[in-house]
């Protein structure tokens, strides 16, 4: 016999003897009966942090265990912050920063260099930030950042690259309006937000048909100075002579004009009310119930957290166990009050149900949801919930790259550096009586903008039973005239 099977053998049944010999004492029936030690202290390893001459700030961070590195930049720039008219210019312009090559090297032949070394740069910009990330292998790292540094610095927004990107940007347009659940999220966010708001904002064939390449040119030319970016590096390598290398690397990157953020305006007033969207070719009905959440900067962020796990913690929340299981009202429900990093998010509740249960599942759901204050969580319940928040929080961090991403974004909006070392004694410490007050504090079912998705014919009464109905269009403008 192969001695290592051996060695398994002899150690599984000395295993299995043991087992067998515990009393039936120390057997338990429950799950929940099972006693384990206290969870050691949470230490997060922190990163290295300066600031070049330039204003770039670095955080770097080393971890050996395998020959990678990865670099990641963050940009103070965004969506939210575009021309009106011209939306979309943000994310066509991340977009083409990477694919339309440098001014140095094609895009095309930037994919096969990176292909040909299992590497990839990537360039992106969102609502409220840019980003450009690279991995390598440790051996091509020089090489590999030669490039990143040229796509971050001088990248070229070739005209043909720019034309594909508004064909694609354009075909996403024609088909916004196929999925039930993509439209049911993103009008429910805007009866919240307001329909002007660029929290919400929509691509039209029109504001893309605006863009022109200098658009592009002159977005990057206005945000990607040094000053007005981070960069993180994490793997493998040496932090004294990395720092060497960046001091090199952005030593004649001058600085520009850093963008300081302002408001982005919003609905900040309640928009209560049914609303409805026809959607003739489904057999069910999609409804989302829908108010301003909270910033994650609130001090009640840890408490709401923990009340979104008792209502919508997958099959052991209330919504899960009372509507789906319990009544079978729904195909899937869920629900919480949430949050955003640089704005409210969303109260939101949803569910899938049959067009025939649509307004026994609407009263279950807010019944539900307002029982959180008049019949609150149990021992039971606090404790799950705090386990299953927990168990997700140390499983998201579990790299060196991922706690580095976590800092780089913290620092980005502004929450403080302990942030991570603090989350978990924040969330033991939240009580029944938290969550009672940050629901009776920020939950108001009667505030709430009921958006209805689906088949009117196939209600069972009609839909101003349940009040004044507003129908809400979304119909794709057509596309402007062309010479």
């Amino acid at each position: 016999m192969n001695s290592l099977i051996a060695h398994r053998v002899i150690v599984t049944g000395i295993v299995v003897a043991a087992l067998a010999g515990l009393p039936a004492a120390a057997q338990v029936k429950k799950y929940t009966e099972i006693k384990s030690p206290p969870l050691p202290a949470f230490v997060v390893p922190q990163p290295e942090t300066f600031t070049l001459p330039d204003g770039l700030r670095v955080f770097l961070m080393e971890d050996h265990e395998i020959p990678v590195v990865t670099v990641r930049t963050l940009v103070r720039t965004g969506g939210f912050y575009e021309p009106q008219d011209k939306i979309g210019l943000a994310r066509l312009t991340g977009v083409v920063q990477r694919t339309g090559g440098t001014t140095s090297m094609p895009g095309d032949k930037i994919d096969d260099f990176l292909e040909s070394r299992a590497a990839f740069v990537e360039t992106n910009i969102g609502g409220d930030s840019g980003s450009a990330t690279m991995n390598c292998l440790t051996q091509d790292f020089d090489e590999v950042f030669k490039v990143y540094l040229d796509v971050l610095r001088n990248p070229a927004f070739s005209q043909d690259k720019l034309d594909v990107a508004k064909v694609q940007a354009n075909a996403g347009i024609a088909r916004r309006n196929d999925n039930v659940g993509g439209i049911t999220a993103r009008e429910s966010a805007r009866l919240v937000y307001g329909p002007d708001s660029p929290f919400i904002s929509l691509e039209q064939y029109a504001t893309i048909a605006a863009i022109t390449r200098d658009d592009l040119v002159a977005w990057h030319k206005k945000y990607y100075v040094p000053n007005n970016m981070m960069l993180g590096v994490s793997g493998d390598f040496d932090a004294k002579s990395m720092r060497k290398t960046l001091e090199k690397a952005f030593a004649s990157w001058p600085k520009g004009t850093a963008f300081t953020p302002g408001p982005v305006a919003y609905r900040n007033t309640p928009n209560p009310g049914v609303f409805f969207i026809e959607k003739p070719d489904v057999t069910q009905v999609n409804i989302a119930m829908v108010h301003l959440g909270i910033d994650q900067k609130n001090p009640d962020f840890f408490a709401v957290q923990v009340m979104n796990d008792v209502l919508g913690g997958g099959f052991s929340g209330r919504l899960v166990n009372a509507i789906r299981t319990k009544k079978g009202l729904a195909y899937s429900v869920s629900g919480g009050l949430g949050s955003a990093l640089n704005r409210p998010g969303l109260m939101r509740l949803g569910m899938q149900t049959k067009s025939v249960s649509i307004f026994d599942a609407i009263a279950a759901l807010k019944e539900e949801v307002s029982g959180i204050v008049t019949n609150p969580p149990t021992d039971e319940e606090m404790a799950q919930a705090k386990e299953s928040i927990l168990n997700a929080f140390i499983f998201n961090y579990d790299s060196r790259a991922g706690i580095l991403g976590q800092q780089m974004t913290y620092a980005y909006y502004g929450l403080p550096a302990n942030y991570l070392e603090t989350y978990r004694a924040n969330i033991e410490k939240v009580t029944k009586d938290d969550v009672v007050r940050v629901a009776k504090k920020y939950v108001h079912t009667d505030d709430l903008a009921v958006l209805v998705v689906g088949k009117a014919a196939d209600f069972p009464k009609p839909l101003d039973t349940l009040g004044k109905v507003t129908s809400v269009d979304i119909t794709i403008p057509k596309k402007p005239a062309t010479n």
